[in-house]
């Protein structure tokens, strides 16, 4: 007899266990955020970044036309340049695709990529197909920062608000709309049609960085005009928690997050109950927002400027955990963990 040892599985380590081992693959200055940030000349960076959407898994038939799929791909990767200060310059796509998928299904998933792509000056520059048994589409990204304005995830320090440039919650909720158009008899139709637009086109928050270099701009020339601000970020994509989380993970920080201090889309008060609401907005995903820590005096005028859906919505501490509190006493403190939140293993 053999005595063998039973083989790891993907899913004995689950998607954050595979993803630290791969990193060990790569130059531990590059991975670890949003995209990776690379010098390819004085003053600038090039940012990378990669996203891959599976039929099935991150869009379908039933939800997603191949237009709004299209959108979706490309708005999630320019959200990762947003998250890590960049500008887009354009993306190469590798598609892969049945023998039976319909010439116009792919036309119309270029159309809708086509069209998120010109709303930012970017462009599709390439890419590859191939045949597949399942449909994925997978886009990598490109744009460019200077390295004073670099967003990491790592660069949160204790004393900063931790800011959300918008609702959470939407998206999850317009995806319920689109599986079960039954739901929400009282939701009005302007409601209705917003929430399942956050499902189906979101907007990576790429308006928000030039307001955001001008508020910090004004602020370092204030306190220490040698010394630059710092901001630490990342984007949403898979929820308002997994982003706070992994920020604080990576800034050896921890974070107290305010109930009462969360946005609420308006459309949930008469729709769905406020333990809903919060399961939603914490762990829902797929909104696309900023979730951004910089000084708090900074961030007061950034989110007055943002206007409506832009919150602070808690500090960065020097505790070893992520919580949520409720200064009313109506809840007990709950720890934020990666658990919750969808994980692909």
């Amino acid at each position: 007899m053999t005595d063998e040892s039973p083989v790891l599985k993907v899913g004995d380590v689950g998607e954050q266990g595979l993803l630290k081992g791969l990193q060990g693959f790569c130059p531990p200055d590059i991975v670890g955020d949003d995209g990776a940030a690379i010098a390819t000349q004085p003053g600038q960076y090039l940012v990378v970044t990669t996203d891959m959407l599976v039929d099935g898994v991150h869009f379908s038939d039933r939800t997603t036309s191949p237009q709004d799929a299209g959108w979706r791909a490309v708005a999630a990767n320019l959200s990762d340049l947003a998250a890590m200060g960049a500008t887009p310059l354009g993306i190469t796509v590798g598609l892969a695709i049945t023998g039976d998928t319909a010439v116009s299904w792919v036309e119309e998933l270029y159309c809708g990529m086509r069209e998120c792509l010109l709303q930012y000056n970017a462009a599709i520059l390439g890419g590859d197909v191939v045949r597949s048994p399942v449909v994925t589409v997978s886009i990598t990204a490109f744009g460019e920062v200077s390295p004073d304005r670099i967003i990491r995830r790592s660069n949160a320090k204790v004393g900063d608000a931790i800011v959300v440039t918008g609702v959470h919650g939407a998206s999850r909720a317009g995806l319920e709309l689109l599986l079960h158009p039954e739901l929400g008899e009282n939701l009005r139709n302007g409601e209705r049609k917003s929430l399942i637009q956050a499902h189906q086109r979101p907007k990576p928050r790429l308006d928000v960085l030039p307001i955001l270099w001008e508020i910090l701009h004004s602020e370092s020339k204030i306190q220490n005009p040698k010394s630059k601000i710092e901001v630490a970020g990342m984007d949403s994509s898979d929820g308002l928690v997994d982003a706070i989380v992994q920020i604080c993970t990576a800034s050896g920080v921890g974070g107290r997050i305010e109930r009462s201090d969360i946005p609420i889309p308006p459309a949930f008060h008469n729709w769905i109950s406020p333990d809903k609401a919060m399961e939603w907005i914490l762990y829902g995903g797929e909104d696309f927002e900023l979730v951004l820590c910089l000084p708090l005096e900074a961030a007061k005028i950034f989110v007055e400027r943002l206007g409506e859906g832009a919150a602070i919505v808690g500090r960065i501490t020097s505790d070893d955990d992520v919580r949520l509190v409720d200064i009313a006493g109506c809840y007990p403190d709950e720890v934020l963990t990666l658990d919750r939140g969808f994980q692909h293993f």
